[in-house]
């Protein structure tokens, strides 16, 4: 892990209930030399990217990242774009749906929404990182990104979130066929254990994979029926969110024509 990394590294640490990070803290959630710790967080502070406390000195976001924000969604406006269709697709099937963009061997939430006409709903956190192996819209980047992905992340040893978290790189090659077959990939409590989402690749220019988009549903109202309805909408809104993204109806050739409903993919420990 090189030096920018290590130093970036700790921008992710930071959260919506972890709003402000101390140097004592930052040493802990590492591993790494309080020294070391410290002298990335100055450089980080002085480009912009922290900034502290006036009077607990803890670090916090800094407004550089609010300029990048700006800069990137007016040169990209990905958010504008994928926003209406997010929102429509979770009013159509009534449930929490979210967008996401692949970062790395990861994805990172966009934009979510959810009616809420239940009480009983899932719980998202837009600043967690969503792993490729253990979520629905992780299994399906996995299905149609390229090799080079797919080898780098069944090669490592993959963490589990819950008792059915597939950790398995033969059986999630197994799943990873099934969801190129089908363009859908579904998921049983891999991730969040009362929790079934269902997940389709977004493509951008050129064809390549930059994202997902995924429907999560509570297990308890995760019936056949609800969630052969769900896919049926995530067809059907998937297409159109790619070609928003920059994709050519040619490169979503790949994808295959929803004539029968796919079987469902369970997680097994």
């Amino acid at each position: 892990m090189g030096t920018i990394t290590k130093a970036l590294e700790l921008l992710t640490h930071f959260s919506p209930s972890r709003g402000e990070i101390g140097l004592a803290e930052f040493v802990r959630l590492t591993g790494r030399d309080k020294a070391t710790v410290h002298r990335h967080l100055t450089e980080l502070e002085q480009n912009g990217f922290l900034e502290q406390h006036p009077t607990t000195r803890a670090y916090r976001l800094g407004p550089a990242l609010l300029r990048l924000a700006a800069v990137r969604e007016a040169a990209f406006p990905v958010r504008a774009l994928l926003r209406p269709i997010v929102t429509e697709l979770s009013e159509a099937v009534g449930e929490l749906a979210h967008a996401s963009l692949l970062q790395g061997d990861a994805l990172s939430p966009l934009f979510h929404a959810d009616p809420q006409l239940h009480g009983t709903q899932v719980h998202f956190d837009p600043s967690e990182i969503l792993p490729l192996h253990a979520t629905s819209s992780g299994l399906a980047v996995l299905a149609f990104a390229g090799d080079d992905l797919r080898q780098r992340v069944l090669s490592r040893p993959l963490p589990p979130f819950t008792a059915r978290t597939v950790t398995d790189p033969e059986t999630l090659r197994q799943m990873i066929a099934q969801t190129r077959a089908t363009g859908l990939s579904r998921l049983e409590g891999s991730f969040d254990r009362e929790v079934t989402s269902q997940g389709t690749p977004l493509f951008g220019e050129g064809g390549r994979v930059v994202g997902a988009l995924s429907v999560a549903v509570p297990a308890l109202r995760a019936t056949p029926e609800r969630m052969d309805d769900i896919s049926r909408h995530l067809h059907a809104v998937a297409r159109d969110a790619s070609l928003s993204l920059g994709a050519r109806p040619a490169d979503l050739a790949v994808l295959p024509n929803p004539v029968q409903m796919p079987q469902k993919q369970k997680a097994r420990s």
